[in-house]
């Protein structure tokens, strides 16, 4: 099984347990679970999430019920708020904003509604939490980087959204195994891009006509160093000898690990997390809502074990 689907089994599972355990006292004893999306559940890891959950759900006899914010906070309020009167056995919630969210989670411990945060940050309220090591991802980024950059390089890096901790962190765990490591290399520009594809493509033109030498591109997902990689070839200044890493092991860029157009991308290492995230489920099982924040490890993919990864 590949590791992104066991790490989606086992939060599944999760899922299902938190469930079953609001049916058996905790929760409303509601055949439902809400699945509430920062964005479109169709793309990406939150479509592979979100069908997971639904395929297990019906296993059990249950129903999920999608609600997507289009990245509006307001929006995910009211979501919440017609979530929480609905009483379903359980929420899991990737929240827009952390802040703007957590009135809305604070309703749902009163209404005695576990709710599960994955993916997405939180500032408040009772929640059970899954969360990546950012910081981790970031520093084996910044390894890789201090390892194989050449003396003197140049180099850009897209942060994604400043107003998250998750890309505060990546970018903290870069700077310190990398740039503070290697005072020789240079940081040409850097800039939030939104985690996007096209506003990294964006960037990276204009970069590309500033700069007549880059050397490297860190980002701190896989659609922004995908997007950097457009940019440059549009400009006819691809060259493998570029690096390039991005985080999420998405599939593009694990494709792109193998053609050799990215050096690295950074994935969830699940097959360690298992242990982490089943006891955190059974002991919501047993003792209800809790608030302990697990941190899922990650794997390094390169030309060197990318064959394990690729569908």
């Amino acid at each position: 099984m590949k590791p992104w689907k066991k790490w989606l089994a086992i939060l599944l599972t999760g899922c299902m347990m938190l469930f079953a355990a609001g049916c058996g006292g905790q929760g409303s004893g509601s055949k439902t679970i809400a699945f509430v999306s920062h964005d479109d559940p169709t793309l990406g890891f939150t479509a592979m999430l979100e069908k997971a959950i639904e395929t297990g759900a019906k296993g059990i006899g249950c129903e999920v019920e999608v609600t997507n914010a289009g990245m509006d906070a307001n929006k995910q309020i009211d979501q919440m708020n017609e979530v929480i009167a609905k009483k379903p056995g359980a929420i899991i919630l990737l929240p827009v904003e952390a802040n703007a969210l957590t009135p809305a989670v604070e309703k749902a411990n009163a209404a005695g509604i576990p709710v599960l945060i994955t993916s997405r940050d939180i500032a408040g309220g009772k929640t059970a939490q899954v969360h990546s090591d950012e910081e981790q991802a970031g520093r084996m980024q910044g390894e890789y980087m201090a390892k194989h950059l050449p003396q003197g390089a140049k180099i850009v890096y897209f942060l994604g959204d400043s107003t998250q901790a998750s890309a505060q962190l990546r970018w903290k765990g870069f700077k310190e195994a990398c740039l503070d490591k290697r005072p020789d290399v240079e940081l040409l520009a850097m800039t939030d891009a939104g985690w996007s594809h096209t506003e990294a493509l964006k960037y990276m033109t204009l970069w590309l006509k500033l700069f007549p030498q880059i050397d490297a591109v860190a980002s701190g997902n896989d659609d922004m160093a995908l997007g950097a990689i457009d940019a440059m070839k549009a400009a006819g200044r691809f060259d493998s000898h570029v690096l390039v890493g991005g985080v999420d092991a998405n599939d593009d860029a694990v494709k792109a690990v193998a053609a050799g157009e990215m050096s690295q991308t950074i994935k969830q290492d699940a097959d360690t997390s298992v242990t982490t995230i089943m006891d955190l489920i059974q002991k919501m099982m047993k003792d209800g809502q809790t608030t302990d924040d697990e941190k899922v490890p990650f794997i390094e993919i390169t030309k060197d074990n990318v064959s394990q990864f690729l569908k």
